[in-house]
């Protein structure tokens, strides 16, 4: 069957089901890349990838269409992938146990001792008709994603691609006849599960060309809006646009990654002649509901084939094939459910919050302040700073760091320590204030007193 007839293909047979040559596969400004210069680029990286006994390659792209490349080339070169959370060397560095080979583009700079191949563009076009596209196994090929734990390391979470695909069936289901002839602008990274999904391989599996490089500013958003453009955002950037951008109407809009304001949903609407439509779901589950946010109180629905229940807390327990198969995952969110497939959230119980729509862990951002030389303890607490949830960090210093702050000042302190978990952590993860005290308040029972560290911030 051809890829015309059927308009979307799975996964496993994306890159054996013929499509016209020149059918447009990704763009940046001039530049448009075919289908025949992506099979030619998955091939050449294929058959170099076939040849390394390396079993499990990591994938760290700035560059979403190198990054598509490489994802099918470690595929079909009967590769396990790994998909690190974020770009910091030393952060990617700490993964080495997860994997045995690093692809990466020129944007990405890579930690000493780290087995690393740069993968580039390609002038040369091979001749595909003789390389040979099999079906891929995506049952048994695996993919594995990081996300911020509670006990503050990165946590690893196991996919099968059989799993992706079954979701990218389920958008496909949901939108895909209101996406035909569109083409995929992006503010949000391939690096993690949403915008894997969302902005490159449903795109390729529904031949809509997809943007090679994000947009980053407000301004851009509206720049490359018209009615044949459908953006994959988040709340993030979609909260910073104002009355001042121009109204321009888009295709189609997605947001996730976190809760979107009732107001940044009505001024989404007036500036694209649409109301966003969120997903809501994590690493762990994927995408499981979704709604148009009308009124603050406008509840999400369930994926088609997501089944749910709530535990004796009230917390989300869910069940579909591409979550956990036939088991039940028990998530940390507090629901209230109006009848079998609409509910409301009612906030997380555990200590990841997401700031910015960055899923970060106060634990590890705790063990990393903790590891500098000059911090005995830390805590680290989300605070309201206007509209903006931001980190804040109490800090007990051994006698280097009371030293060190005396020697610095505290301005020059501050800075150095936020240079200092740059190796670590990304910028949205760093404390933005700090105070130093004795001792971290804590109540009989030895638990911490939010409170009154909250009090030290008024």
């Amino acid at each position: 069957m051809s890829f015309e007839a059927s308009s979307f293909v799975s996964l496993q047979h994306l890159l054996s089901t013929p499509r016209s040559e020149r059918s447009p596969v990704a763009f940046h400004q001039e530049q448009k890349i075919d289908w025949q210069q992506f099979q030619s680029d998955v091939a050449q990286l294929s058959s170099y990838l076939a040849q390394q006994s390396s079993k499990r390659i990591a994938l760290c792209f700035s560059d979403s269409y190198l990054f598509s490349v490489a994802f099918f080339a470690a595929c079909h070169a009967g590769k396990a992938l790994v998909l690190p959370g974020n770009y910091q060397p030393e952060a990617v560095k700490e993964l080495t146990p997860h994997f045995d080979l690093l692809l990466h583009d020129s944007e990405i700079a890579v930690a000493e001792g780290v087995q690393a191949y740069g993968v580039e563009y390609q002038d040369e076009r091979l001749d595909v008709t003789t390389f040979t596209w099999s079906a891929l196994d995506i049952e048994h090929i695996q993919l594995t994603l990081f996300t911020s734990g509670s006990s503050g390391k990165a946590k690893a979470i196991e996919k099968s691609l059989l799993q992706i695909d079954l979701e990218l069936h389920i958008l496909q289901s949901l939108w895909g006849e209101r996406l035909v002839g569109a083409r995929i602008e992006s503010t949000v990274s391939h690096q993690h599960i949403y915008g894997l999904l969302f902005r490159v391989l449903w795109p390729l599996c529904a031949a809509r060309p997809f943007a090679i490089h994000n947009l980053e500013f407000p301004e851009q958003l509206v720049q490359h809006a018209d009615e044949n453009t459908a953006l994959i955002s988040s709340p993030a950037l979609l909260k910073r646009l104002t009355e001042e951008h121009k109204p321009t109407p888009l295709r189609c809009l997605f947001s996730s990654g976190g809760p979107l304001p009732n107001s940044a949903a009505l001024h989404s609407q007036a500036l694209f002649s649409h109301l966003p439509i969120e997903v809501f779901g994590s690493t762990e589950t994927g995408g499981i509901a979704h709604r148009q946010q009308v009124t603050a109180q406008t509840p999400w629905r369930l994926f088609p084939t997501v089944n749910a229940q709530l535990n004796q807390e009230n917390c989300l327990r869910l069940n579909a094939p591409h979550i956990a198969g036939e088991s039940w995952y028990q998530t940390a969110d507090e629901c209230y459910f109006h009848d079998d497939v609409s509910f409301e959230l009612k906030g997380r119980t555990d200590r990841v919050v997401k700031v910015e729509e960055k899923r970060i862990s106060l634990v590890e951002v705790e063990q990393r302040l903790e590891q500098l030389a000059w911090i005995e303890e830390s805590c680290v607490i989300p605070m309201m700073e206007g509209n903006r949830l931001s980190l804040c960090a109490v800090i007990v210093l051994n006698s280097h760091g009371q030293q060190q702050m005396t020697i610095e000042g505290k301005g020059k302190f501050w800075l150095t320590l936020r240079k200092e978990l740059r190796n670590w952590l990304e910028p949205i993860a760093i404390p933005r204030k700090y105070r130093v005290v004795d001792e971290i308040p804590l109540n009989s029972q030895g638990k911490r007193l939010v409170a009154d560290i909250e009090q030290l911030f008024q």
